[in-house]
Order: C-alpha cells, then structure tokens, then sequence
C-alpha cells in the first residue's frame, strides 16, 4: 500500500559544493526501490556520487533529466512511499 507521492529532494553534497551534474538515472520511473536503493549518478567538481532513496516506495516520477545542473535541495523526483504496514498477524488458531 502506498501514500500519494512525496518530492525527494537533492541532498547536500558537502565541502561547500552546492551543485553537481546529472549523468545517469539508475531508478526509472515505475521502479520499486528500498530504502538505501541506488536512484541516481551525479558528479560535482570532485568526483561522482550516487544518491540513494531515504526510504521505500515506488518512483514516480523524475523532475530533471540527465544532463541537467542540480542544485542541493532541488526536487530530484517523486516517491510513492511505502506505508508502514501492520504487525504481523498470527496464523495459527488460538486455543
């Protein structure tokens, strides 16, 4: 079950670099991914980064396309996030 879809946001890249490039989506639009999944391949001055989903759910949308100069706190894309579920319910019969 998902909640309506959330924006995730382009995270801080650190060392006072405040943008970085768009080279490669590795989540496509429709993927299911698990928090700490690979979404996408940026590169900054200093090197490449990938930029991992904070949490689970399926992606529903990209907001820039590859090649595209991101900015830290941009919209990256939109997530339907997993809801937390239920506890697990027992299947045996109760005596």
């Amino acid at each position: 079950m998902t909640d309506s879809p959330v924006d995730m946001h382009v995270p801080g890249f650190g060392h006072g670099l405040g943008e970085a490039l768009l080279i490669e989506w590795v989540a496509a639009v429709g993927d299911r991914v698990e928090q700490g999944d690979v979404i996408a391949v940026v590169e900054t001055d200093k090197a490449g980064t990938e930029i991992v989903a904070e949490r689970g759910g399926r992606v529903t949308d990209h907001s820039a396309t590859v090649g595209t100069i991101l900015k830290s706190g941009d919209v990256l894309y939109r997530l339907a996030a997993d809801r937390p579920t239920d506890a697990p319910r027992s299947t045996d019969p109760v005596t």
